[in-house]
């Protein structure tokens, strides 16, 4: 993938100062940012730390920079909206499973990264934050679940899944624990979870074209290796050895390890907090795939900035994204207030070696795979999730699984 050279640094205050003197008409007769100023999107938590960036970015370029703070979770809505009514930001926080969204509504610019610049990026973020062969959002870091084991009761991390299932099992026999496996499941399924051990099977759910591109047409849920793959996963259901179970949710998966109740836990970097406060001494690692499967695939999330199409100050906002977020500065002040892993390489570097945990994050998504990010994700994760919870319970592995195929074809379409 090629990036192009975005404008240099220096020169852009001259575009800045012109800016300041145009109006801030788009010429289609809606609202938009006022030349002269950039408005920037971020969530309450990382707003001191985007600012104080921008102070800098204002003072070097003689343009005013706003940051305003709006609930992440409300993020991509939000500015859907406001691009649509004609007054979104400049910049703005985000997903990169928001982009093909992002793109089929208009509503960002590619983004034109230096080779340079991208070449301090982790290369599978820049591919996760693109759109059919083009850049769409600067990524800086990302999250992706891990194993997290009581090392008191698991002293070495399991090779394979079938390792930690016979250590969780004694220790369950020895009355040590009360469940072999913490790994949220719940009634209605949690295919994102599930993701690590549906590839390690063989599954998929969207296959790639030639340029890697997520190709929605090739739905691999109805598909022979996806319901092979739930049929070896099924095998520890609640049907077979009792590994896998519906009554292990989103509200209790991690508690039952913070209590001691359980040796593993499928875990993300939102638990560490709670798994410090416990006092229990742990250790990461990747999640294990099957002896005879290939690796535990983690989805791997990344977030970043992306510029809105038809800002009044483009290259200024270009310029911001692709210099700021990409500096190792900025990237450690974000980390300060909301610590995810970097994928810029110097300051991995750099927190890893304060906080050992943020390497074997890292580490343990090295086999993981990006979200796909085209729209079409969306329509999969209720009726996937209801299809393998139904498996974990007992239920007819094909049936269950080629109803959602089919159900996931008439919401997108295909």
């Amino acid at each position: 993938m090629r990036f192009r050279s975005a404008p240099a640094f220096a020169g852009l205050a001259a575009i800045a100062l012109a800016a300041t003197a145009c109006g801030g008409d788009t010429g289609d007769g809606g609202e938009t940012t006022a030349q002269g100023e950039l408005v920037v999107w971020t969530d309450p938590e990382r707003a001191d730390a985007v600012q104080a960036a921008a102070e800098q970015f204002s003072e070097a370029n003689g343009i005013n920079v706003s940051v305003d703070s709006v609930a992440f979770e409300d993020m991509q809505g939000d500015v859907l909206n406001a691009h649509q009514a004609g007054n979104a930001p400049d910049i703005f926080i985000g997903a990169h499973d928001w982009t093909g969204n992002l793109v089929r509504n208009g509503a960002v610019q590619p983004i034109e990264l230096p080779q340079d610049r991208a070449a301090l990026l982790d290369e599978t973020s820049l591919e996760a934050m693109s759109f059919d062969g083009q850049l769409f959002g600067v990524p800086y870091a990302q999250e992706n679940l891990f194993l997290l084991r009581n090392t008191a009761l698991a002293p070495d991390a399991p090779q394979t899944f079938e390792d930690m299932v016979e250590v969780g099992s004694q220790l369950k026999e020895d009355g040590e624990v009360s469940e072999v496996l913490s790994m949220a499941v719940g009634q209605e399924g949690d295919p994102y979870r599930m993701n690590t051990l549906f590839t390690s099977a063989g599954g998929y759910l969207f296959g790639q074209d030639d340029t890697g591109t997520w190709d929605p047409s090739d739905l691999g849920v109805g598909t022979d290796e996806s319901i092979e793959a739930m049929e070896q996963i099924a095998e520890y259901g609640e049907a077979g050895e009792g590994v896998i179970r519906r009554s292990i949710t989103i509200q209790n998966y991690a508690s039952l390890f913070f209590d001691e109740e359980a040796a593993f836990l499928v875990a993300g970097p939102w638990d560490l907090a709670g798994a410090d406060e416990s006092g229990i001494d742990y250790a990461i690692s990747p999640v294990p795939g099957f002896t005879d499967g290939g690796p535990a695939q983690p989805y791997i999330g990344y977030q970043g900035f992306f510029v809105t199409e038809g800002s009044a100050n483009s290259a200024l906002a270009e310029e911001f994204v692709t210099t700021l977020v990409t500096d190792t500065d900025f990237i450690l002040g974000l980390y300060e207030v909301d610590p995810r892993v970097p994928v810029q390489t110097d300051a991995l570097e750099s927190v890893s070696t304060d906080d050992p945990n943020v390497a074997a994050i890292s580490e343990a998504g090295a086999e993981g795979m990006p979200m796909p990010s085209i729209p079409e994700m969306g329509e999969t994760w209720q009726p996937l999730g209801v299809a393998q919870a139904e498996i974990i319970g007992g239920g007819d592995v094909r049936e269950a699984m080629e109803a959602a195929a089919q159900t996931i074809s008439e919401q997108i379409g295909e």
